[in-house]
């Protein structure tokens, strides 16, 4: 068998992000060669203030760089700068976004205290106003924005996209020789309203340095193809997103695939993962699935990751996976007072092995790591840190000791002592 392409000449890494116009979100640089920036949205009710300040903490502690909030009514409005007050008084300083539709033009104008408090405006041109009024009511928004010096997302959706567009495009798509498919005219009623809002925009006076643009269909390959095409026809920084993605692995999945894809073209500045969250579940599982999206594609590093074999007919004992899980949940719970204890720690990589094929192999290759023994094995499980085995764990207490390892390595490699002891 010939070999034809040498595996050095052989790319493993992404494409070169793509350049685009940075934009400050109250205080987070989106674009503009910045790292690629995870946010979130709140459930509540707005103006419930008590759940609103717990949720937006509970996004932020868990990563969420920017937040968006539902302004739909005046209630909502009236309680913006009441969240924020709390959150700064709890010492949390994450931009929140106001997230308006049909009214917002009002909502802004009654209430300039929510218009100062938030640090961007979400206007969507497929709802912001019908026929006459839309252009009116997306310049007021516009004109505040400019006002109290905010960035706005223009924030295109196929399901509410401006349906006079899209007639228009369709009509002229039939009268074509060479007529396209109807989602191809789709397709391109989106990336035009998005593009055609953001020229109104800068008309008005909104310089580009304060435009994010966002276009978002829930097919994969519709997603993938629109942001292609987006990015291709403009500088303005993106933001991502597969709107109505789903729940559970179907969401996660979809997701991943889809805004993987564009990342790896070098698409993209900001990203959200749109999950529908099970009754009562927990609504910072989609920060973390965005923050594992960028750290195992290589762009960014939240956490420590910790390496587990996925058991097969050598590992029958359930040790290991009840140990990998216990570490994961535990770094995961810690990190948002580790990420000020020990700066640097989210580098650290922990290995939690199985059985003795892979296990000394994958534990050298991690900061520090275990192989445990598989089933038939001697009892007893070596110890590798920074590649160099330690010690070998024996006896019923290998799991709590490991443990107790890690996070002495944590505390000698990224703790206040570390510079002594290297």
């Amino acid at each position: 068998m010939t070999i034809q392409t040498p595996i050095d000449a052989i790319e493993a890494d992404p494409a070169p992000r793509r350049a685009t116009v940075g934009v400050d979100v109250g205080g987070v640089l989106v674009g503009g060669g910045a790292p690629v920036v995870v946010q979130s949205m709140t459930n509540t009710d707005t103006a419930d203030i008590d759940a609103t300040v717990a949720q937006v903490a509970a996004l932020s502690k868990a990563g969420s760089e920017i937040v968006r909030i539902t302004v739909d009514r005046d209630e909502s409005a009236a309680a913006v700068p009441k969240v924020r007050e709390r959150l700064e008084r709890l010492g949390m300083n994450v931009p929140l976004v106001g997230d308006f539709h049909y009214i917002g033009h009002k909502l802004l104008a009654d209430h300039p205290a929510c218009a100062e408090a938030l640090a961007k405006y979400r206007i969507n041109p497929g709802n912001v106003g019908f026929r006459d009024k839309r252009d009116k009511q997306f310049s007021d928004i516009v004109e505040m924005a400019i006002r109290y010096d905010k960035p706005v997302r223009i924030g295109v959706n196929w399901g509410s996209l401006d349906q006079e567009l899209l007639t228009r495009l369709m009509d002229a798509n039939n009268a074509s020789p060479k007529p396209r498919s109807a989602r191809a005219v789709t397709r391109e009623a989106i990336i035009q309203s998005a593009l055609l809002s953001a020229a109104l925009a800068e008309e008005i006076g909104l310089p580009k340095t304060k435009i994010i643009l966002s276009a978002k269909v829930s097919q994969v390959q519709d997603l993938i193809a629109v942001y292609r095409d987006l990015s291709r026809r403009t500088d303005h920084a993106l933001h991502l997103g597969l709107t109505e993605a789903g729940m559970g692995s179907k969401g996660i999945v979809a997701s991943s695939a889809a805004m993987g894809i564009l990342l790896q073209d070098g698409i993209g500045d900001t990203i959200r993962v749109s999950l529908t969250p099970e009754p009562g579940g927990d609504r910072t599982k989609e920060v973390q699935v965005a923050q594992e999206l960028l750290q195992t594609m290589g762009f960014r590093q939240f956490i420590p990751v910790v390496a587990a074999c996925p058991g097969c007919g050598r590992t029958t004992s359930t040790v290991f996976q009840e140990l990998a899980e216990k570490i994961q949940n535990d770094i995961r719970v810690n990190m948002p007072v580790w990420r000020e204890k020990y700066p640097g720690v989210e580098a650290l990589n922990v290995a939690v092995m199985g059985c003795i094929v892979n296990g000394p192999g994958e534990s050298k290759h991690a900061d520090i790591g275990i192989s445990l023994p598989g089933t038939g094995e001697t009892p007893a499980a070596p110890v590798f840190v920074d590649g160099k085995k330690s010690v070998t764990l024996r006896g019923p207490n290998i799991a709590a000791e490991f443990q107790a390892m890690v996070a002495d390595y944590i505390e000698r490699r990224f703790g206040q002592g570390r510079s002594a002891a290297e």
